[in-house]
């Protein structure tokens, strides 16, 4: 058997151990990463200063792409939710619309409030409105819940500065203002499937209510600010979601329109870097949303401060990822799967999107599934030139959200909030995300035939 068959072997090995150490021996996912990369290294032979050192590349390069992203996305999505501005969006989308309307009204608030910030503290923030909207209409607690769900996790699934795309555009070195721009074309849609229209389709198949009487959380006491100010513009609020996605998107449509020597070209370049944009955000919630409302400095702080933590767990799963994909390269395994994928004849999207998937379904986590799909997928790129690497971020992201179950925190979560049985979960959180999947598969195929 040659070395290079015996390193792919050995990859197969470790992808089977990062398995087995995250589902059975329940070893938090960074712990379980860095220890399939970092003994992928050494059953191949790099020693342990070739393989410490591969990983530290690994680990640096990926964060050096994505940690600044989450970590201001983090910073923008604290100020949007302590300040209040995330409320204000949620309840002017919600009014005092008839009740046919409110999934299609919490939906589309929810994809704005989500577009910013990791999935569970949004989820967590809107559930008190849900139930509130809930007992106001005398509905069924799905028909507000299950829109509301499907709106954050468009964005948690297909949207940068989501951990899970922004890890992909890191790997595959994509452009962060055109996956944005696919995203919203291939999400929207399907939100307002996977929102409104599957709510009414499935609203028969609910089950038992829940008893919205004494039931539910009460909602976070509300931060109030040191000095008197002006209440929270609503317009203010959706600038600060909107901003950062229309910087980038105006860059990256005004760089292919202009010349590299014109002076315009530095100014869509600017707008076009995530980082930059993001900044930009935050400054803005920061006097606008912050300093305007009354909230000191030591509110903001604290504001900011909240989401970090679970931001940091992130940012530490996505830094094992890029070491285990970098060991991946540096073992040769890397150019074995690029010499031979030429020959494949299945096409290189819904092999993203199937590795993802096979991932999400054994480890639960839409993050980890990503990480390690985008970092065994990455070599592929080589092989076909005309490939666009925002839809293979795509592809990869939505195959991370598929057929969530007993596995995935956010399958137990919405359980519980929502007061379900597994039974009532499955048929709708897990049809829910197995659609959303789907549905995105179709849209990055579809966008294929155009986008080169």
């Amino acid at each position: 058997m040659s070395t290079a068959m015996e390193h792919v072997i050995m990859a197969a090995v470790a992808i089977v151990v990062l398995v087995l150490l995250i589902t059975k021996v329940r070893l938090m996912p960074f712990l379980a990463l860095s220890v399939a990369a970092l003994g992928l290294g050494l059953a191949a032979g790099l020693g342990p200063g070739g393989a410490v050192d591969a990983f530290e590349k690994g680990f640096g390069d990926s964060l050096s792409d994505t940690g600044p992203i989450i970590g201001l996305g983090t910073v923008l999505g604290g100020i949007l939710l302590g300040s209040g501005g995330a409320d204000r969006i949620a309840t002017s989308f919600i009014g005092a619309r008839p009740i046919k309307w409110v999934p299609t009204a919490i939906t589309a608030a929810a994809l704005l409030i989500g577009m910013p910030h990791i999935f569970d503290v949004s989820f967590i923030m809107l559930v008190p409105l849900v139930y509130a909207t809930a007992r106001r209409t005398g509905t069924h607690l799905l028909y507000v819940g299950l829109p509301m769900a499907a709106g954050l996790y468009i964005s948690h699934g297909l949207l940068p500065p989501h951990p899970s795309p922004t890890a992909a555009i890191g790997t595959y070195h994509a452009n962060t203002g055109l996956t944005l721009l696919y995203g919203l074309a291939i999400g929207i849609p399907i939100a307002a499937l996977n929102g409104p229209v599957l709510t009414r389709v499935l609203s028969r198949w609910f089950g038992p209510a829940p008893d919205l009487s004494t039931g539910g959380p009460m909602p976070e006491e509300r931060i109030e600010p040191d000095r008197r100010g002006r209440p929270v513009s609503l317009a203010f609020a959706l600038i600060t979601v909107a901003l950062p996605a229309a910087l980038m998107l105006v860059g990256t449509l005004g760089k292919g329109q202009v010349s590299e020597g014109s002076w315009a070209h530095p100014v869509f370049e600017f707008c076009d870097n995530p980082v930059l944009s993001l900044s930009i955000a935050v400054i803005f919630a920061f006097f606008a949303l912050g300093v305007r409302s009354g909230f000191g400095l030591g509110q903001l702080r604290a504001m900011t401060s909240k989401g970090l933590g679970p931001a940091g767990t992130i940012i530490l799963i996505l830094g094992a990822g890029g070491a285990l994909s970098e060991m991946l390269t540096a073992t040769g395994v890397g150019k074995v799967i690029s010499d031979n994928a030429s020959h494949w004849s299945i096409s290189p999207l819904v092999l993203a999107w199937g590795v993802a998937a096979l991932l999400r379904i054994c480890l639960g986590s839409a993050t980890v599934a990503t990480v390690t799909a985008a970092g065994i997928m990455a070599p592929l790129m080589g092989s076909y030139p005309g490939l666009s690497p925002e839809l293979l971020v795509l592809a990869t992201a939505s195959g991370a959200v598929m057929l969530s179950h007993v596995n995935d925190s956010g399958f137990w979560m919405f359980k519980e909030y929502f007061q379900l049985s597994v039974a009532q979960t499955f048929r709708t959180w897990t049809l829910m995300l197995s659609l959303q999947s789907l549905l995105s598969l179709g849209g990055v195929l579809l966008l294929s035939t155009v986008v080169s």
